[in-house]
């Protein structure tokens, strides 16, 4: 709201800087709150010289026009945007946002049918005056990091998902069917590598049961005998099915695609363990207590939402998400619509994959799903209430300071545990998983610590007494333990006794 600063200087000192960003430059110009060009529209290139040039003029006509408050807007446009965003905002000015829609509404009705730089600009200014020139908290380089990370990491996930459907078409035209034999094809190295060494099911019976086991044994690969059978007895079916004549090109072209996706699945390995490091110095890791949310998702929810202060309640959290319906009233019509399409496309999704995992992995969010089922309610209306029913239990979690209450926490996973067994799914080395782990237990709220304490002292000792297991990640929850036990005894002391003790 900018009503009350201008009152308190007056509409002719109070001006509007608006900036039409672009690739390599940007339109803009300057005018007071009653429209008034102060400084014409202007192209300015997107060159430190040229911008400085822009701010040093703007700082001239706030003198020559006794300018007593202004504010900057920027269209936002992609990342494009940023380059005049941060130059303004270093020079000391405040920097607000429109939202493109915004100028497009403000431009419709004054310059219908004639969009250009000018009458954008024009538009913009007209949308600032009515409010929508918007402040933007900034994001701290924690959650920043946070969100690059998990965003760069589902774009490997699907450009490798999209490798994998081209390696099972290429192979299916040389080994018929062959990927259809595994559960998981892509995990089972022995398949892969059997598949990697003949181009047609003819050299697979060449090689017969005993040339099968040789070769995985010279690659160091363990297998099971009933394996190796169930591939025998698929080639010798397969011989007998016709092959395209190019088998070979076909055998050439998956494997080049295979070492590509090998490459890519590394790359993902590393970059969740990158992930968790990054999501265990914020509260955030306390979601991981709810049964069906794992590290990515939570780390996915905790960089699209940045620190839980920015929210004042729950119902912030699905407004900026766009996780409700629109309507349509005029008079005595009153229809509800569809979910509205202005939102936070990025939170949505993340909220809307958690929503997924909690109906299919959480006992309580699975019963609420299969009622709506019977009752023949839209999946995606489910999906919908769940999503919502997260968002006000997420806010209870991370911004509270007591143990999570709710149904859905009934059999409360460990969150120690959890991340312990992430580490050693992922191979962290032991000294950057307990580093890991000593940072969740400081976001952990005190009364929290004493069940994460009997939990890991549960899972030490079932290590004392097992030989399976993560036995290496096992040397961490001494000192785990130890951190729960020594954080929770400090918490019971008063501070006159620790301070008595002290001295």
């Amino acid at each position: 709201m900018i009503a009350p600063r201008v009152k308190a200087v007056g509409g002719e000192h109070f001006a509007i800087v608006c900036v039409d960003p672009a690739k390599r430059r940007s339109e803009w110009m300057m005018a007071d709150y009653f429209g008034n060009l102060l400084i014409e529209p202007v192209t300015v290139e997107h060159q430190a010289a040229a911008l400085q040039a822009a701010v040093e003029q703007v700082k001239a006509t706030t003198d020559q026009h006794n300018i007593a408050d202004l504010i900057v807007t920027i269209e936002r446009t992609g990342n494009y945007h940023r380059v005049t965003q941060q130059t303004f905002r270093r020079a000391g000015f405040e920097v607000r946002l429109v939202h493109p829609f915004a100028t497009k509404q403000y431009r419709l009705p004054a310059d219908a049918g004639n969009k250009t730089d000018t009458t954008d600009l024009f538009a913009q200014h007209r949308a600032a005056v009515a409010g929508f020139g918007l402040c933007e908290l900034p994001l701290p380089s924690l959650y920043r990091q946070l969100q690059l990370q998990v965003r760069h990491r589902r774009d490997l996930v699907e450009k490798s998902t999209a490798i994998a459907c081209q390696i099972r078409e290429h192979l299916h035209l040389t080994m018929p069917r062959y990927p259809s034999l595994f559960s998981n094809f892509f995990s089972h190295a022995a398949a892969i590598e059997i598949a990697r060494a003949v181009t047609c099911p003819e050299q697979i019976t060449e090689l017969d049961i005993v040339g099968m086991q040789s070769l995985l044994r010279e690659k160091g690969i363990r297998f099971q005998r009933r394996t190796i059978e169930k591939i025998f007895v698929w080639a010798l079916q397969a011989a007998k099915l016709e092959r395209t004549e190019l088998h070979r090109m076909h055998h050439a072209i998956w494997t080049d695609l295979h070492d590509l996706f090998q490459s890519m699945q590394t790359r993902i390995t590393r970059l969740e363990a990158e992930i968790a490091a990054n999501l265990v110095q914020t509260p955030y890791v306390r979601l991981l207590a709810i049964p069906g949310i794992n590290v990515v998702s939570t780390a996915d929810y905790a960089g699209e939402m940045g620190p839980i202060s920015h929210y004042a309640n729950a119902n912030a959290i699905t407004g900026r998400s766009g996780l409700f319906p629109s309507r349509y009233q005029s008079d005595q019509t009153d229809n509800p619509g569809t979910i509205i399409r202005s939102a936070n496309r990025r939170l949505r999704a993340s909220l809307m994959r958690i929503a997924d995992n909690l109906a299919n992995l959480n006992a309580t969010f699975r019963l609420l799903a299969a009622a709506d089922e019977v009752a023949k309610v839209d999946k995606r209306a489910t999906r919908v209430k769940i999503a919502k029913r997260f968002s006000r239990i997420s806010m209870a979690c991370v911004a509270g300071d007591q143990p999570l209450r709710h149904p859905c926490c009934r059999d409360a996973n460990s969150i120690i545990e959890k991340l312990r067994l992430f580490h050693y799914q992922h191979a962290t080395p032991i000294e950057q998983a307990l580093v890991d782990l000593e940072h969740a237990v400081g976001q952990l709220p005190q009364p929290t610590r004493g069940y994460e304490a009997e939990m890991v002292a549960v899972s030490l000792q079932q290590q004392s007494q097992s030989r399976r297991g993560p036995t290496k990640l096992g040397e961490l929850l001494p000192n785990i333990l130890a951190k729960l036990k020594a954080d929770e005894v400090h918490s019971e002391v008063h501070p006159k006794e620790e301070q008595a003790a002290s001295d």
